[in-house]
């Protein structure tokens, strides 16, 4: 059966200007950072997209090295933006990276514009796309100069193979460095992708600051604390999470007792709010203007929908985010 998108998935999402450029962007966005590679289950990713645009969801997230194995989260979305998103690109602003280890041998890790220029390379043939919409640095690179780094992103916008230029990972003085390396050379630096949570806080030490300054905006990744966030640890490290498994970036070692009872005392105001832990997480970042948008990941479309919610509430009262403030402290 032909994919055919909701007609009123505009009216769904509330967009965001992207700092000072001419874009908006949904604000939730998706990332296919879990759930999308060789190993996941097609027709579930593939729900989760359909679902996401239906939503108005025109941002989707990537990097070469996503997956398992690394690449192919960008191979499925490629065949699934061309057996069922044909015709929509233009609404879309996809996204990738190049900045972890990605192949063997030098040129396949960290800054080197010969990395960069590659690995765009790569992942066009992989998404069988011309452009990307952002192409991003991942994270900074203490032994390249961040001139040639930030020369690449210029060469690659220059050459027409993305549209914006982004960094992720950077913090503030380095990011404030990168910005404005990319203005000199006439590329403006759209967007910084940090982690940010209500658990992980670094940002507010001067970078929201740099980027509110210099009129970048700001995505953030893991805005569930991978998963700690959510209704799943209220009780404990249920068998099947992702912390249990201790496969991923979340550690046994991380769900302490301090942290079941902070997840206990926050979810209580949540359900005040009429929301989930998860809902209230991403409405927190929300309520900050200099934020144009959460990242978003979903093993499931109904987990998806369970995100988008939190849209129906971003207010907070001064009493709410002291109490917040009190249990994060």
């Amino acid at each position: 059966m032909t994919y055919v998108p909701a007609e009123n998935r505009y009216e769904k999402m509330q967009y965001r200007r992207c700092g000072k450029s001419g874009i908006k962007l949904p604000a939730v966005s998706l990332g296919l950072w879990h759930n999308f590679g060789h190993v996941d289950v097609t027709e579930t990713y593939r729900k989760i997209l359909h679902l996401a645009f239906d939503s108005g969801i025109t941002h989707f997230d990537l990097a070469n090295n996503y997956g398992p194995p690394p690449g192919s989260a960008e191979e499925n979305f490629g065949r699934i933006l061309k057996e069922d998103f044909r015709g929509y690109r233009d609404e879309m602003i996809i996204s990738s990276k190049a900045g972890y280890t990605m192949w063997d041998g030098p040129y396949g890790d960290w800054g080197s514009k010969k990395y960069l220029v590659s690995s765009l390379d790569q992942s066009l043939q992989r998404m069988g796309l011309e452009y990307v919409d952002i192409f991003y640095h991942h994270r900074p690179d203490p032994e390249t100069p961040l001139e040639e780094t930030m020369g690449a992103l210029d060469l690659i916008v220059r050459q027409g193979k993305a549209l914006y230029a982004g960094i992720s990972n950077y913090p503030a003085r380095e990011a404030d460095e990168a910005i404005a390396i990319l203005k000199r050379l006439g590329t403006p630096c759209l967007i910084h992708q940090p982690k940010y949570s209500m658990f992980e806080r670094w940002v507010e030490g001067g970078l929201l600051d740099v980027l509110e300054k210099d009129g970048v905006g700001c995505i953030p990744f893991s805005p569930l604390a991978q998963g700690l966030l959510t209704n799943k640890y209220l009780h404990g490290i249920p068998a099947d999470s992702r912390a249990a498994k201790s496969t991923g970036f979340l550690q046994e070692s991380q769900v302490t007792e301090e942290r079941i009872s902070q997840i206990t005392r926050l979810n209580e105001i949540a359900l005040q709010r009429g929301q989930t832990l998860a809902q209230m997480a991403l409405a927190w970042l929300l309520k900050d203007h200099r934020i144009t948008s959460v990242l978003i990941g979903a093993s499931r479309a109904e987990q998806l929908a369970d995100s988008l919610k939190c849209l129906d509430n971003i207010e907070f009262s001064k009493e709410e985010l002291a109490k917040i403030e009190e249990i994060l402290n």
